[in-house]
């Protein structure tokens, strides 16, 4: 599935200098593009999402991703809506 998304000017130009400074210094996880660099942190807010004790679900508690449910709170192998 393709997906497109607008980002804000200002936070495309601090995307491409984070990237340009993956390339200039390096980084443990250095991503290539803005592209790479997004998809990298939508993975990483998917796994959070799926799976509750995972290092990415901090990242989404911090930014109040999740959901107030309990079916949030079970882990999923699978991405999108569980199968009944």
């Amino acid at each position: 599935m393709k997906v497109e998304i607008d980002i804000d000017d200002g936070v495309a130009a601090e995307l491409q200098y984070l990237v340009e400074l993956h390339h200039e210094h390096g980084a443990a996880n250095a991503q290539h593009s803005v592209e790479e660099l997004l998809a990298y942190v939508a993975s990483a807010i998917a796994d959070g999402s799926r799976r509750p004790g995972a290092w990415e679900r901090t990242c989404l508690d911090m930014m109040g991703l999740v959901a107030d449910c309990d079916d949030h709170h079970y882990y999923r192998p699978h991405y999108g809506r569980p199968e009944i």
